[in-house]
């Protein structure tokens, strides 16, 4: 008999565990199918659900970001990303995406800086920095007491 309740938790327990990873994964996958549909609010619902049970999840921070940025949040989109980097230091979406927000401010020193580690990280996105160092050259006040 209590072999059988041995059995009967452990059981318990394997499908517990299955079940909850698998959910955690279906967070991500049902939220990123709701952002493809443009359906933001439900998806930014999904992706701080998923952050909840995965909070090293650096995807789910840089959807968010994505959301906070078409909804012209831009507080939250640069919290987002910059936790994307804190957990993924390389994710050259996210450092583009902060080099946008940088250029934007006028932070030309910060531009620069993230330039510096976008090209040393880029794998896909390479071109997008070139085109951002060009605007930044553009807009850029020249010194010309130097």
């Amino acid at each position: 008999m209590n072999k059988i309740l041995k059995l009967i938790s452990l059981i318990a327990l394997i499908v517990s565990i299955y079940s909850n990873s698998f959910s955690k994964e279906n967070f991500f996958e049902e939220a990123i199918k709701l952002f493809e549909k443009e359906k933001f609010e439900d998806a930014r619902f999904l992706f701080e659900r998923n952050i909840v049970f995965n909070p090293k999840d650096a995807n789910s921070y840089l959807y968010l970001a994505k959301i906070y940025n078409l909804e012209e949040n831009q507080r939250k989109e640069e919290y987002n990303l910059e936790t994307t980097l804190l957990i993924d230091p390389q994710n050259e979406e996210a450092i583009l995406m902060l080099m946008e927000i940088a250029l934007e401010k006028s932070n030309y020193d910060k531009v620069k800086e993230l330039s510096d580690t976008f090209v040393q990280v880029c794998k896909k996105l390479c071109n997008e920095n070139n085109e951002i160092l060009e605007s930044l050259k553009n807009l850029e006040p020249s010194n010309e007491s130097w």
